[in-house]
């Protein structure tokens, strides 16, 4: 199985989303902080009327991924995406060189993610083994999977990207935008880390999960490719809306309806999902920390914008 060398990979592949990279040459400074409301002052801060989530790891912001000449009266639609692939170089070599400036307070992210990943890894053959296994259980899984499938996330960030450019939601924009970036990341990271890895899948050489045993090294079942895409796309719209609290409750039981379906459809062990849904969240909080706008949390959300005029009973203003 040779858990040893594949428990050193991932300690070195998690890092590369538990950092605080440099502020980058001409990148804008962090926001200020509010000064915290006085007793007694009722007046809500204005700097967390609609907030989204903080990122969790520490980033340091960079340029951000809408700029105020991509406003819809001016430079148009797709302007954003020339920036892109400067933008993902810039990420991609942040990523890489994380393990070198990680910061110790974001440690204990990766430790508990490379522990428990190394725990099923070592479990995955008598997991596997408790399912029913039976066709129906792969069939239905195979079919649950898909949602984790490019055709499916792409559609889902130009959802968010050309809504909010219709309707004119810079949030709901600035989500979509920030999904493909999380997406192309994630998809860099994870094909790297297969050709290294090279695992079997379970119906691949003798079921047993063997490493640098693969048929392709393309292939390889470690890490799950559904499951970093699916948790990126659910963590960076987490991040954007965390407030009403069913729309992370929805995007993460997405994201955890495809890591389950991966495992049922026997294409992956429970080690390689779990591996993958660490990588993809730290992907995607990394994203949003650096390229998110934070003068949007000065706006309320769409969400939260309907809400305040929905009441218990389903009258609406």
């Amino acid at each position: 199985m040779k858990l040893p060398v594949t428990f050193l990979l991932f300690s070195f592949a998690l890092p590369m989303f538990s950092q605080a990279p440099l502020p980058e040459a001409g990148a804008e400074s962090q926001a200020p902080v509010a000064e915290p409301a006085k007793p007694g002052d009722e007046t809500p801060n204005k700097a967390t009327e609609g907030s989204a989530q903080r990122s969790t790891i520490e980033v340091a912001p960079g340029p951000e991924a809408i700029k105020e000449k991509d406003l819809f009266e001016k430079t148009g639609v797709f302007h954003p995406f020339v920036r892109m692939p400067k933008y993902i170089l810039q990420d991609q070599k942040a990523i890489w060189t994380s393990p070198f400036h990680t910061v110790k307070s974001d440690a204990k992210w990766w430790a508990v993610a490379g522990v428990a990943t190394a725990a099923l890894i070592a479990t995955d053959q008598w997991s596997v083994k408790q399912l029913p296994n039976s066709s129906s259980q792969v069939s239905v899984s195979t079919w649950g999977s898909r949602l984790g499938s490019a055709y499916s996330l792409i559609p889902i960030s130009a959802g968010f990207y050309f809504i909010g450019t219709g309707t004119h939601e810079e949030r709901f924009r600035e989500t979509g935008l920030l999904g493909f970036e999380t997406l192309i990341d994630a998809n860099l990271v994870v094909e790297a880390v297969k050709l290294v890895a090279d695992r079997a899948r379970p119906l691949q050489s003798d079921g047993k999960g063997h490493f640098e045993d693969s048929p392709s090294r393309w292939s390889s079942s470690f890490p799950s490719g559904h499951a970093i895409s699916t948790w990126a796309l659910a963590s960076v719209i987490a991040h954007q809306y965390p407030h009403p609290r069913i729309i992370p409750i929805l995007a993460y039981g997405l994201a955890t309806t495809v890591v389950v379906a991966r495992v049922g459809a026997r294409q992956h062990f429970p080690g390689d999902v779990v591996a993958g849904s660490a990588m993809g969240w730290f992907i995607g909080d990394f994203v949003y920390g650096k390229r998110h706008n934070r003068d949007l949390d000065q706006k309320p959300t769409f969400a939260q914008r309907v809400i305040d005029h929905v009441r218990i009973g389903g009258v609406v203003d």
